[in-house]
């Protein structure tokens, strides 16, 4: 009986003894630490901050101490609830968006605040709200780029507590209520309406006007054209009227020449009488009935009276 109970005894010694053993084994591999790159682990001491562990192989204390936190380095996303907001014009839209951060300092992210990435959603989510309150709703639309920048600025002077950076904060929807989505897209449509309109009035106005500076340009040309066939004209009558003026003044001057030569006078006359003996001639072979002076027919006469005397002639 006492030997039972002596054995029983130190199977219960062993086992706890075992037991130890195991413990002890398991917290010597738990004090052995791999570390991977873009990581921090954060390592408390009796329940106090010790140190914080980069990159690597380290070995802890066993029993002592801890990894208290552990914290990725590398650049997150985070994304924001949609959440409502007024407009200055007091129009309710919906926004949601992302922010893009990363962890500077593990012991502040650690004890600076409880949950960092909590606190940046919702100080992303009050300062979009305040910057929309400060804008109608058609510049909510436009002015994405300043609603992002003052949410990176606040988040930004926050973050420098809490050892996080904000890199970038986006806006991915900004959704109106039906109504006024309704509104909007007839807006547009009217605003494309009257853009297809402005365009096409124009379009008629330079057609016009391409068209009436094509007709002024013609008539221009035909005017031009007209008035250099006139002027051609006028200068070939001229040339013409010249050049019979001066054949007429040579023909002239070579009759006057020849007449004042010797026998010429006789010859005109000669000449003169034979033309007017042809000229008799054709009027006595026509029917018709023709009235003369009592003197046509005195040949000497009409001599006479052009200074072409006989006997001039014969002097």
């Amino acid at each position: 009986m006492i030997n039972l109970n002596a054995s029983n005894t130190d199977m219960i010694v062993m086992v706890i003894w075992g037991i130890i053993f195991t413990i002890f084994v398991l917290k010597l591999f738990q004090s052995i630490r791999l570390v991977p790159t873009k990581s921090a682990y954060i390592v408390e001491r009796l329940g106090k901050y010790s140190k914080t562990l980069d990159a690597g192989f380290h070995a802890l204390v066993p029993f002592i101490d801890k990894v208290a936190y552990i914290h990725d380095l590398k650049e997150e996303t985070i994304d924001v609830p949609p959440q409502e907001c007024f407009s200055s014009d007091e129009v309710n839209v919906e926004v949601d968006g992302v922010i893009y951060i990363s962890v500077t300092d593990p012991v502040k992210a650690s004890y600076g605040i409880t949950d960092y990435r909590y606190a940046a959603i919702q100080l992303a989510q009050t300062t979009t709200r305040s910057v929309i309150g400060t804008l109608d709703l058609d510049r909510t639309f436009e002015e994405r780029d300043l609603i992002s920048a003052k949410v990176v600025e606040v988040l930004d002077e926050a973050g420098a507590m809490w050892g996080i950076r904000v890199h970038r904060y986006e806006i991915k929807n900004i959704t109106p209520p039906e109504t006024v989505k309704n509104a909007m897209e007839m807006q547009v449509n009217a605003e494309r309406e009257r853009r297809a309109l402005l365009a096409k009035s124009e379009g008629d106005k330079q057609s016009k006007i391409n068209r009436s500076e094509g007709l002024m340009a013609e008539t221009i040309n035909l005017s031009e054209g007209e008035m250099q066939r006139r002027i051609n004209e006028a200068e070939g009558k001229a040339e013409e009227i010249l050049t019979l003026a001066k054949a007429t003044s040579e023909s002239i001057a070579t009759l006057a020449k020849v007449i004042s030569a010797e026998g010429g006078q006789s010859a005109l006359r000669m000449q003169l009488g034979e033309q007017y003996m042809k000229q008799l001639d054709g009027l006595s072979k026509s029917d018709s009935r023709i009235v003369l002076p009592g003197n046509m027919v005195n040949f000497e006469y009409w001599l006479d009276s052009i200074g072409l005397k006989e006997d001039k002639v014969k002097s």
